[in-house]
């Protein structure tokens, strides 16, 4: 293996014969660890042969071929962790394992590039709390995420212990995750399950979309209250992935409310004063890490959203 000029490293292997039949992008993706859009990247760009020849990213691959990939650097490391205090970030529980917090609008789980606003740990660690040294540097302790613009109730390991058992029961599906949503008309039926694999938006940088070939993603939702413009659905998540709420419900045309990434209205939400997405995670269900006892959390709709949901009533 040699450094290239390029700053990355040539491989020079067979495609195992497990990957014989797929897509070459999906193919590199899985050989790799890339995303699907990186391994598209590398065959667009020329650093890609199979046999000697320079083929496309939909090309079915062959086990035994033989594959020349030119791999780009490692990224930069990113931002450490700046101990920052966040205002309206509470904890609502702490003990030797776990932090639970309700996290406010306009805060990240963790430090990401690009990202400078405030984060979970950055307050946690302002506030003096000790996490989890598991996982990379900018997210230790951090067993899920909340996207920025998503409020509610998120946990935090301190403890390794705790580390290891909540990032299982997440990978598991052993956590109970319900969200509080309000979304754009009457979604029909009023109470399914969207089950529909999600990746990185084949178009739009940042957002993520409904892909075939994605990772399987499933959300049930259940309609509480009918508006005349919209709708309050309770959703449970089966599993964690990023944006899964906002896509699946954009995926049925019934983006949450306020949501203009995914195609909300914007003359709707200008008249509920929503400046995000209508989305609470307003409960957390898991085994404590410690001695395996169920455990839930709760939190009330904030400030805004509240008031928004008012708005609502009053217009129907």
């Amino acid at each position: 293996m040699a450094v290239t000029a390029r700053g990355g490293d040539r491989r020079s292997l067979p495609v195992p014969d497990g990957l014989d039949g797929l897509r070459l992008d999906a193919a590199l993706a899985r050989m790799f660890g890339l995303s699907r859009a990186a391994a598209s990247a590398l065959v667009d760009d020329g650093l890609v042969s199979v046999d000697g020849r320079a083929p496309g990213r939909s090309d079915r691959v062959r086990g035994g071929a033989w594959l020349e990939v030119e791999l780009p650097p490692p990224p930069r490391p990113v931002t450490e962790v700046v101990p920052t205090p966040v205002a309206g970030l509470r904890v609502i529980y702490d003990d030797d394992d776990i932090i639970v917090v309700d996290k406010p609008v306009g805060v990240a789980a963790h430090p990401a590039p690009g990202y400078t606003g405030p984060t979970v740990v950055g307050a946690l660690a302002a506030a003096g709390y000790r996490i989890a040294t598991s996982g990379a540097a900018e997210r230790q302790g951090v067993v899920h995420r909340l996207d920025v613009g998503t409020t509610g109730v998120m946990v935090v390991a301190k403890s390794e212990l705790a580390y290891m058992a909540l990032k299982r029961a997440f990978r598991e599906r052993e956590v109970d995750k319900r969200y509080r949503a309000v979304v754009q008309g009457h979604p029909d039926p009023l109470r399914g399950t969207v089950d529909a694999p999600i990746d990185r938006h084949p178009r739009k940088p940042g957002l993520f979309a409904v892909v075939a070939g994605g990772k399987p993603s499933v959300t049930h939702y259940d309609a509480e209250e009918a508006f005349r413009a919209a709708s309050l659905l309770t959703i449970r998540l089966e599993t964690g992935r990023t944006h899964q709420i906002r896509v699946h419900m954009a995926a049925l045309r019934h983006p949450c409310v306020g949501d203009l990434a995914y195609g909300a209205d914007p003359v709707l939400a200008e008249r509920l004063g929503l400046r995000r997405q209508w989305l609470h995670a307003f409960e957390l269900s898991f085994a404590h890490p410690a001695d395996g006892q169920p455990v839930t959390f709760t939190s009330e709709d904030p400030p805004d959203l509240a008031e928004a949901l008012e708005r609502l009533r009053a217009m129907s």
